[in-house]
């Protein structure tokens, strides 16, 4: 067993709220085939791409009941409502949730889990049955913090819920797992931003699975901004269910940390579900990203875009896959995924792999992936008119990254959003 899985195990010994709300025998379960099938090694396709050798050798210490300092500077352009967890761990004294409107609630996973009631965290004994899950089954046996978030039918959120994840600076290599559900009802709409932050430098660990459940014609906006230190490991996942008629517009800024990991699966099991997947995947110094997309089409006339651009620079290595999966039966489909990638240095790696399996009649599919320079034609042009040429590239790089923000249709959110990805972009300029 390796030192990683011996640390988790430790882990799962001392959890003081495994059985909370009956979970201790799925939880055990859970951890059992965890440790059973080990972690994936590089023949397993789904982490061809993504190296775990060093992280299988490291141990870390689980998540402690106290909260870490963090420079508090961070949260100043992140508005109420809003709940901030450090270093896995719900920070009371900068979480803000109060006076939301009827029909919409937000709590700590804790705070449910304490409460007793099963029905109120069943997706927390969801099973995983294949070995290549082997984080997500340490997020069922370990996972005692997250976001529960439910929204009844036909009630509009106007204000966007932020959900703030910031990893300190702390004594000890430490590693969290953190589970959330955002669950609207049918016709309920609503705006979750998720920003994943650092705060002094550390090598910790967080792991997270997000259940997302869309009644019928709800409509979720997400945002991703995965800005994590340098150090940091970076594993998540994102699994959405979509009813007929709902909504699901998404984008991800994968920005930061050393290794970063995201599957985002999005199930269209309604007639006329629409889903709406965007991101950036930024690539620096000797980082690696690995983002791995399944879209699964089982719902008639559904529809799903998908544009994804991906920067390489220094010696850093990014892998993208985007599986689209028409099933059986679902005619009518529409199904579209772009994926362009610029290498910036001689030594990145960009790896693409678009996947797109028809089983129905009647679809409309295309796909398309590509890996490059920047347009020396572009270039001169803009040399000759008097640009300087880091401006130019820098010009040409940022109009390639903003086409993906399209997607977020609230003017505000969107320039936040850009400035965010500018920031990243600059400290991209200055490497």
């Amino acid at each position: 067993m390796t030192a990683l899985l011996d640390s988790f195990r430790d882990a799962f010994q001392a959890l003081p709220a495994r059985d909370a709300a009956g979970l201790g025998e799925s939880r055990a379960a859970a951890l059992e085939a965890a440790l059973r099938d080990g972690m994936p090694h590089a023949r397993v396709e789904a982490w061809k791409y993504t190296p775990l050798r060093a992280l299988e050798r490291r141990a870390f210490a689980a998540a402690d009941g106290t909260v870490a300092d963090f420079d508090p500077a961070l949260l100043e352009a992140i508005p109420s409502p809003r709940l901030v967890f450090v270093n896995g761990r719900l920070d009371e004294a900068h979480s803000d949730i109060a006076g939301l409107p009827d029909g919409f609630t937000v709590a700590p996973l804790s705070q449910a889990l304490a409460g007793g009631d099963a029905r109120e965290v069943n997706f927390l004994a969801r099973r995983f049955e294949r070995g290549d899950e082997v984080f997500a089954r340490l997020n069922a046996a370990l996972a005692a913090e997250g976001a529960v978030v439910r929204v009844e039918a036909g009630v509009s959120v106007a204000a966007p819920l932020h959900l703030v994840f910031i990893g300190a600076a702390s004594d000890a290599d430490r590693a969290w797992h953190l589970r959330h559900l955002i669950e609207l009802r049918e016709g309920a709409a609503l705006t979750v931003v998720e920003h994943h932050l650092g705060s002094g430098a550390h090598r910790h660990l967080g792991n997270g699975l997000l259940h997302a459940h869309l009644g019928a014609r709800a409509h979720l906006v997400h945002a991703r901004v995965q800005d994590e230190e340098t150090g940091a490991t970076a594993i998540s996942r994102t699994d959405a269910v979509l009813a007929r008629e709902a909504r699901y517009q998404r984008i991800d800024l994968e920005l930061g940390a050393a290794l970063s990991r995201h599957e985002l699966n999005i199930a269209l099991h309604g007639e006329r579900a629409v889903a709406q997947a965007n991101g950036v995947l930024l690539a620096t110094g000797k980082r690696h990203l690995d983002t791995r997309l399944g879209i699964d089409h089982a719902g008639r006339d559904s529809r799903c875009e998908l544009i994804w651009r991906g920067l390489g620079a220094g010696r850093s290595k990014a892998a993208f896959h985007g599986g689209i999966v028409i099933r059986e039966g679902a005619d009518g489909v529409e199904a579209a995924l772009s994926n362009k990638n610029l290498l910036l240095s001689d030594g990145a790696e960009i790896d693409s792999q678009p996947v797109l399996e028809i089983h129905a009649d009647e679809v409309q599919a295309a796909h398309g992936a590509t890996v490059g320079q920047l347009d020396p034609t572009a270039l001169f042009y803009l040399r000759s008119r008097g640009v300087p040429a880091a401006q130019a590239r820098a010009l040409l790089t940022r109009a390639f990254c903003r086409e993906t923000l399209t997607v977020i249709e609230d003017a505000a959110l969107r320039e936040a959003l850009a400035a965010r990805l500018d920031a990243a972009l600059d400290r991209l300029e200055t490497a």
